[in-house]
């Protein structure tokens, strides 16, 4: 059967330039593995009927933004969507690219997807898949970073959440790579972290930024941490790279869709 899907990665939004070409490289990564997948599923179209007909439908790939974006999510959705279906597509999948499960993930996006389900009209089905922070493979990724990192501490840093149990996701991930958890706007900080660990006598402490791509935040913690290292000038700390595009993020992100 050939692919009867269009997909729309959607991402927080930023004023800064960097974050949003990081998720146009990861749509690119994530248009070749929807063309991949077509190739072979026409091979074996092939092999099974000289009859079979040709894939007609060209899968699309595409990104939005909830926030900072030239017009609402539910326009951007509604735009798309009717060039995927203009294309022959039948079928609309949302992948939210967040991390926590907080108020973007279980209400913004909904209500936007919601307001252009309407405007569509039941032109094609829009589905809202599962956000990118419930991958188990994100770990992987992070335990890979981490290894680049020469610490004999690690702290998971995260932007935090304030509703509850929201940062659960971020206490589990800690606990598989053996760090702590610190959060940039809520407690327990980077800084008592980092007071707690100096105590223990821990000389080289590293510092994960749970964030996805390199950004204001981001550049935030480069100097927080800078500051830091003065305060704390008996341990040394090493500060990772956020998790960035790849062709490995892309795979998680593929792996969330609806097959």
């Amino acid at each position: 059967m050939p692919n009867t899907s269009a997909y729309l990665l959607v991402s927080h939004g930023s004023r800064d330039p960097r974050p949003q070409a990081a998720v146009e490289e990861l749509a690119t990564l994530v248009a070749q593995k929807v063309g991949l997948e077509s190739e072979w599923m026409q091979k074996k179209s092939d092999r099974s009927s000289l009859a079979a007909p040709p894939v007609a439908l060209s899968p699309l790939v595409g990104t939005a933004v909830l926030e900072l974006g030239d017009q609402p999510l539910h326009e951007q959705i509604r735009q798309f969507s009717d060039r995927a279906h203009a294309s022959g597509l039948k079928h609309l999948q949302v992948l939210p690219l967040f991390l926590l499960p907080g108020v973007h993930v279980m209400e913004d996006i909904p209500e936007q997807v919601a307001i252009a389900s309407i405007a569509l009209e039941s032109k094609l089905t829009i589905e809202i898949r599962p956000h990118l922070g419930v991958h188990p493979g994100l770990s992987r990724l992070l335990a890979t970073s981490l290894a680049s990192v020469n610490a004999d501490a690690s702290i998971l840093l995260s932007h935090g959440s304030r509703r509850v149990g929201g940062n659960q996701p971020v206490e589990a991930i800690a606990a598989t790579l053996g760090a702590v958890p610190a959060y940039w706007s809520v407690s327990p900080s980077l800084e008592e972290r980092l007071e707690d660990l100096v105590s223990a006598k821990y000389s080289h402490i590293g510092i994960l930024p749970y964030f996805l791509f390199t950004g204001g935040i981001t550049d935030a913690i480069l100097t927080k941490v800078k500051l830091l290292s003065k305060q704390f000038p008996t341990s040394k700390l090493h500060l990772a790279e956020p998790i960035g595009a790849s062709a490995e993020l892309a795979d998680l992100i593929w792996d969330l869709r609806s097959k």
